[in-house]
């Protein structure tokens, strides 16, 4: 064999001095990037909450302003690779001095440590990250008492109904609008009225505000703080809430968005409505095409069904997409194309200009409030919506149209409101316009919140809701109590910041052909006696599905005619455990008469109508 040379030799010492510094230098480089990224997400959102942290972890990134990933990269990426440099060179200075290697390791280790431990406390003392973790890993019947199971609604359990001639709807989502931005007099907290036209409209129309005569808006609770939580919660009138496992179905959430859930769009679908989603940036962030494909099976145009029609020039790219003065001109566009054909139409459109930091200046803004670039924003967007909603009430088709202005969520720009006293109410901007009802008692101010939203828009459109209540939301029109008004802003607050298993089990993402199988196959199903001698059909172990899944489980007895009974089977679901259901099907038939029978049941899950779960002969 032969023999080294020296030069191999040293060669060789050099690489194995080195790779113990590898795992030194990834847990140097893990504790920079932890620490940078979770100041970059504090200092970008101030009020970031564990839910919407889950979320778009669990969601995909592709639409994202790459504003962001640039300020990101210039504030803190830059110091990263500096520190990180820092740290070569400290290693390869002291590499002939074992004194010196040993105390600049120690060094680097202590500090990583140090960076990673702030980040972690930091992130806890923020969002109460350590709690949340708790309670989500302990076992279902260790759990607190669940909010939003105990106070849910499900739509699809509520007699719903519209007029003979269905009114159309269009519903904007304003980004980042708070009725903050009025004046005091009006029931704002500035000194100065930045969005007087959107005022004007409020006090003209719905609002709530009874016989305040101050402005009224909807409560952001947490889950519904973010753009596509509001979405989530006006339309469903629940917050956007992931379990911890949630971070592991991304591609699922892409394609289908809580799927058991019935939400506004579901119910306008069913009734006749063509609906249609208009956005300024790709819907495919956040989870946002997913969501409106999934319930309403909308048409969607956003930034890249504009570049694909050749509206836009194929390069053109501003902010997160294109701006609010062509997204109003192609909806005007649209509304006149909708207004010329037979069906209802519900029309939504969700605005971009306002998003923070400090949005965008489009060539109709001016410079009311100089060089305050974000009240010069607002200021442009409120007349850009009045101008927007003056042109829709010329038109033809007004007359039977109600439209709903909601701001999303409140802003979360890092100074705009920042000299806002503390005991202020920040609410999202509301305004009802053209609603056929009125309030029963039109002198009573409304506590609510925005997923109050998802009923009152229903209402707005001269549709009955026995019991007034959907999801966790209240007809505002109705004298029923919302929740703000039973239990106060801190105590919701305080409950919807906590896990809930009664969400995980609507979470359980995507229902496809394999599920529905595998639920079959596991499903068992079997008949007992009951004390009064009658049959009761017991379907039970059918968990590749949730209950808040199954709209609907039914029980066909056939006998050796063909003739077929059908019973319809009773749900339930112990409180301790969401992912246990089981199906009973109460007959008035003796054991000795069941015998020839055919017993079959069947589910109807969405996109899965009178499903064979299981099949016995006794």
């Amino acid at each position: 064999m032969p023999q080294k040379t020296t030069t191999e030799k040293r060669a060789l010492r050099k690489v194995i001095r080195v790779i113990p510094l590898i795992p030194l230098g990834v847990f140097v480089l893990f504790g920079l990037i932890g620490f940078a990224t979770e100041r970059w997400l504090f200092h970008t959102w101030t009020a970031l909450a564990m839910d919407e942290i889950l979320f778009h972890l669990s969601s995909s990134i592709k639409g994202t302003n790459p504003e962001m990933v640039h300020a990101y990269i210039l504030h803190y990426g830059v110091y990263i690779v500096l520190a990180f440099a820092l740290f070569v060179v400290s290693m390869v200075l002291t590499k002939r001095n074992r004194i010196l290697r040993i105390l600049s390791v120690c060094f680097w280790i202590a500090l990583s440590l140090g960076l990673l431990e702030f980040s972690l406390y930091d992130l806890d003392q923020r969002t109460g990250l350590r709690d949340y973790l708790i309670q989500s890993s302990a076992p279902a019947q260790e759990q607190t008492g669940d909010f939003i199971r105990d106070h849910y609604t499900d739509a699809d359990t509520v007699d719903i109904s519209f007029p003979k001639q269905k009114r159309n709807l269009i519903y904007i989502y304003l980004e980042s609008m708070e009725l903050t931005y009025a004046d005091v007099k009006n029931g704002g907290a500035f000194s100065q009225n930045v969005i007087p036209e959107l005022t004007k409209i409020a006090q003209d129309n719905e609002d709530f505000s009874g016989s305040s005569g101050i402005l009224n808006g909807g409560v952001s609770l947490p889950g519904t703080t973010w753009t596509m939580g509001a979405m989530f919660g006006q339309s469903t009138g629940v917050p956007l809430k992931l379990p911890i496992s949630g971070l592991q179905v991304e591609s699922q959430i892409v394609t289908s968005f809580f799927p058991s859930l019935t939400a506004l769009g579901d119910i306008l679908q069913r009734e006749g409505y063509r609906q249609v989603l208009m956005i300024g940036s790709d819907s495919a962030f956040g989870g946002r095409k997913a969501f409106f494909d999934t319930h309403g099976s909308f048409e969607i145009f956003d930034y890249s069904t504009a570049k694909e029609q050749a509206l836009i020039p194929e390069n053109y790219f501003v902010f997160w997409g294109f701006e609010d003065a062509r997204l109003f001109s192609f909806a005007k566009e649209e509304l006149t194309t909708l207004a010329a054909g037979e069906e209802p139409f519900n029309l939504t459109l969700l605005t971009v200009d306002t998003h923070f930091e400090d949005g965008y200046v489009c060539q109709l803004c001016k410079k009311d409030f100089k060089d305050n670039q974000y009240a010069n924003v607002m200021a442009c967007s409120s007349r850009q919506v009045a101008a927007f909603i003056k042109w829709i009430q010329e038109q033809d088709f007004y007359e039977n149209t109600t439209i709903v202005l909601c701001g999303d969520h409140p802003t979360m720009d890092t100074d705009f409101c920042s000299k806002v006293p503390a005991d202020y109410q920040r609410k999202t901007y509301t305004a009802i316009i053209n609603s056929p009802i009125k309030p029963v008692d039109p002198e009573r101010v409304r506590l609510y919140s925005t997923m109050d939203l998802y009923p009152t828009t229903l209402a707005s459109l001269g549709a009955v809701i026995r019991g007034n209540r959907l999801g966790l939301g209240t007809n505002l029109f109705s004298l029923a109590d919302t929740l703000l008004e039973q239990y106060g802003v801190s105590k919701c607050t305080e409950e919807l910041d906590k896990p809930s298993s009664f969400m995980d089990s609507f979470s359980n993402v995507s229902i496809t052909e394999e599920t529905m199988k595998k639920a079959a196959e596991e499903a068992n199903l079997s008949y007992r006696e009951e004390d009064n001698g009658n049959i009761t059909f017991v379907l039970s172990d059918a968990n590749a599905l949730s209950s808040s899944s199954v709209k609907s489980a039914v029980l066909e007895l056939t006998d050796g005619s063909g003739e077929t009974k059908t019973i319809k089977m009773e749900i339930y679901q112990p409180e301790t455990d969401p992912n246990v259901f089981w199906c009973l099907g109460e007959t008035d038939l003796k054991e000795s008469e069941i015998y020839g029978l055919k017993a079959e049941v069947f589910f109807n899950v969405k996109g899965y109508d009178h499903y064979l779960m299981g099949t016995i002969y006794p």
